[in-house]
């Protein structure tokens, strides 16, 4: 049997996690999963959380750890702003630092706007979690996810994780052929 790919979806914004306004990170993300996923056995663990470092770094250590998930995606907090702390939080509860990630998802977003430059995402490995940071607006989670997507069922493998199938007219995961496996 297959074991089940669990994802952490984790909303970060303090309006939002108050309630002013309608979360879009986590519907964007589960959307975009949907699409792309092919794995028959997943799920998702959600949660909208305030941009407080301590907070963020709870919950991520929670998922990883408690929760035990291979992937957490997390949307908000990775500007400039006094109130982003979300690199901070991801970096505090690291183990391996993935800076490839940061630089795809910086490259991909230049694409679309000169400000891509002002991000601060970065990628980490907690365990046998990978944690991503990702942008706020779904329409860039979209636009991140689509660009950096393919290596991160190769990198789940490498860490202990479940085999991630992607439907490939969408995104074909990456893996060299040693790492393929037989449909």
């Amino acid at each position: 049997m297959t074991e089940e790919l669990v994802v952490g979806l984790v909303s970060i914004s303090d309006r939002a996690s108050a309630g002013v306004y309608k979360d879009e990170g986590i519907p964007a993300l589960r959307e975009w999963l949907n699409g792309v996923i092919a794995s028959p056995a997943w799920r998702d663990e959600t949660r909208l959380i305030a941009d407080e470092q301590g907070v963020i770094e709870s919950t991520l250590k929670e998922l990883a750890d408690r929760v035990g998930c291979h992937l957490v995606l997390t949307t908000g907090g990775t500007g400039p702003a006094p109130r982003d702390v979300t690199p901070e939080a991801t970096l505090a509860v690291a183990e391996k630092v993935m800076p490839g990630f940061g630089e795809q998802m910086r490259a991909v977003s230049l694409k679309y706007v000169p400000t891509a430059i002002l991000s601060r995402q970065v990628a980490v490995v907690r365990k046998q979690c990978l944690i991503i940071n990702l942008p706020g607006q779904p329409k860039a989670i979209k636009e991140t996810l689509d660009g950096i997507f393919a290596a991160v069922p190769y990198c789940v493998d490498l860490i202990g994780g479940p085999y991630i199938e992607t439907h490939e007219a969408v995104v074909k995961a990456f893996r060299p052929k040693s790492a393929l496996r037989k449909k």
